[in-house]
């Protein structure tokens, strides 16, 4: 299990390092371009070419690199060139904010994907038909439009929940859980159903397989069958799943943040790439590789738990 551990922390060191040079790289790529979203249009060339000198933009893309990844590596991602403030610093202050969407989205997508999958499988039928019905319904619905007409029924017209902000967990927790209710609602709903519709048939073809009959024939309790022997079997391919559900998720943090005006690293990035920050950008675009390297890597070790066959390949 060691080794296994640790081929995919060296799997995801590599990767981290892949990505934040691209991303360096192609931010390094705009030079004057950025100086000028910074200064405006109106900036004339003196200007710019101060600013560039200022910003360490004079120097070339591989010096500037190499000066970058030994900060980075010790967790300092510079100043933000727009709010003159630590790049590291804002990043801590927002991170809880899209954790508690992204995560709460994950729970309560696997819970109600479990729930439907297994009735799915289990039931068949009218209630079989609704699942796979919703599936492609919820992978047609667009989440902004689904947060809005949240905000409009459950915020505006009933006033059950707040329609924008955040109240930190340190402040109120019944403020903070209806701050992000709708968030995760918005999110998690799109991805429910498809992620059912994968536990329904990974689940299907276990319950189908020679060792279920097995199991039946020496008389195990059918809820035994299903739920701890069927369902592990089954479970690998619905974390898969999830782990695949969950990057998507942390992408549409960054929308729907800006529909409810929630102070997270996705309305950090976009607020970022618009003002042409590039500290700001790279801090955010390491952090989220890390998040879902993190979880990417508690998801494998959950499947070797289950599977041994993955640990050894």
């Amino acid at each position: 299990m060691l080794v296994f551990i640790a081929r995919r922390l060296i799997a995801g060191v590599l990767l981290v390092f892949a990505i934040a040079t691209v991303a360096f790289f192609l931010l390094a790529a705009g030079g004057t371009s950025i100086a000028r979203t910074l200064l405006g249009e109106t900036a004339t060339q003196e200007q710019i070419a101060q600013k560039m000198a200022e910003l360490g933009l004079d120097r070339s893309p591989l010096v500037r690199y190499g000066d970058w990844l030994a900060h980075a590596l010790r967790g300092d991602f510079g100043t933000s060139w727009l709010s003159n403030t630590r790049v590291t610093t804002a990043l801590l202050d927002r991170l809880p904010v899209t954790l508690s969407i992204a995560i709460g989205s994950v729970v309560i997508t696997a819970l109600l994907a479990i729930c439907l999958g297994v009735l799915a499988a289990v039931r068949r039928g009218w209630v079989d038909r609704i699942v796979q019905v919703l599936a492609v319904a919820g992978f047609a619905m667009p989440g902004v439009w689904l947060a809005l007409l949240l905000i409009l029924w459950l915020a505006v017209d009933n006033q059950f929940f707040p329609a924008t902000g955040y109240v930190p967990m340190t402040g109120s927790l019944g403020g903070w859980a209806l701050s992000i209710t709708l968030p995760i609602v918005a999110i998690a709903l799109s991805s429910v159903a498809a992620t059912a519709q994968q536990i329904r048939s990974a689940l299907l073809i276990n319950l189908e397989a020679d060792y279920v009959r097995t199991l039946r024939s020496r008389g195990l309790p059918e809820r035994s069958v299903i739920f701890r022997h069927a369902l592990r079997n089954a479970a690998p391919n619905a974390l898969t799943v999830l782990s695949l559900q969950f990057i998507n998720l942390l992408g549409s943090t960054v929308v729907i943040e800006k529909v409810f005006a929630l102070p997270g690293v996705g309305s950090m990035i976009l607020d970022a790439t618009v003002a042409g920050d590039s500290p700001q950008v790279l801090g955010v675009v390491v952090l989220m590789v890390l998040v879902v390297i993190v979880v990417n890597l508690a998801i494998d070790i959950a499947i070797g738990w289950l599977n041994p066959k993955v640990r050894a390949q």
